[in-house]
């Protein structure tokens, strides 16, 4: 999953393609370095980031979402807002990306009303003003798998099938550097609720904590060694700024697992 901010405070890109005509040829770029989904998201939710006003975040979106649902993959919309889930959908999205898991009034009910989407809920722990101000206490494990757990309920008893849904841990979003890497450490504890996981490190201050690069936009290598590890962890999505060092990444661990099992066949066969 492509990571395409169309705002221009990111955290990670500083508005680089906040122009629709910028936006639309990035997308290009990721699809052609080997995307499988394309996240769109038209508000930014760093760490102290203000909240984005309705019709502003419509005016970043639908021109590129437009555009972009002619490429030819999926697409996914980074939002919390059910009016812009809503208008999304009906123009042919096929995700919703939510940091709030469905917690807005009304977001519960919109993906319910649109059969064919599929929806990821991440934890996060308060909002993006306050969260890294007060972060989560005590083992987050336990707390971020029953939170996701209960929101998957949530969707369950509107009657949406399970097969439509994915979780997210919400790497950074409220937690301590030391509860993030425990999060990756266990992810498999989880998935353990039955449903696939999206894994969000890319470019994370985390990574710089533990790395020493300050920059987000130099995290590239980190941001990739944690997108292995959390593949090895049972993550089937990997939400990501550097598709094109990803994916090569990725090609190299499943050559390792294809000479395995050539030398595991080989082995049963002698």
């Amino acid at each position: 999953m492509a990571i395409v901010n169309l705002t221009p405070d990111s955290f990670s890109d500083g508005g680089a393609h906040a122009s629709a005509a910028a936006a639309i040829q990035h997308c290009e770029a990721l699809v052609a370095h080997g995307a499988d989904i394309l996240d769109l998201g038209a508000e930014s939710t760093r760490p102290g980031s203000p909240a984005v006003p309705l019709h502003q975040e419509l005016e970043r979106l639908l021109p590129v979402l437009r555009e972009v649902l002619r490429l030819g993959v999926p697409v996914s919309i980074d939002t919390y807002k059910p009016d812009v889930m809503r208008a999304a959908l009906d123009l042919g999205a096929d995700i919703v990306n939510d940091i709030w898991a469905l917690r807005q009034p009304g977001a519960l009910a919109v993906v319910a009303q649109h059969p064919a989407c599929g929806v990821c809920l991440m934890h996060m722990h308060r909002d993006p003003q306050t969260m890294q101000t007060a972060p989560m206490q005590g083992d987050v494990l336990p707390q971020v798998r029953s939170f996701l757990a209960e929101r998957a309920q949530a969707l369950r008893a509107l009657q949406v099938d399970g097969s439509r849904i994915v979780l997210d841990p919400g790497i950074g979003f409220g937690k301590t550097v030391a509860q993030n890497f425990r999060l990756l450490a266990h992810q498999r504890d989880v998935a353990e609720e039955g449903y696939p996981l999206l894994a969000g490190w890319s470019r994370k201050s985390s990574l710089g904590a533990v790395t020493d690069i300050g920059e987000a936009a130099e995290r590239m290598v980190p941001s990739v060694a944690a997108a292995l590890l959390a593949v090895d962890r049972g993550a089937a999505i990997l939400r990501v700024h550097d598709v094109r060092e990803t994916v090569a990444a990725l090609a190299v661990r499943q050559a390792v697992l294809v000479a395995e099992r050539q030398d595991h066949n080989k082995e049963k066969t002698a």
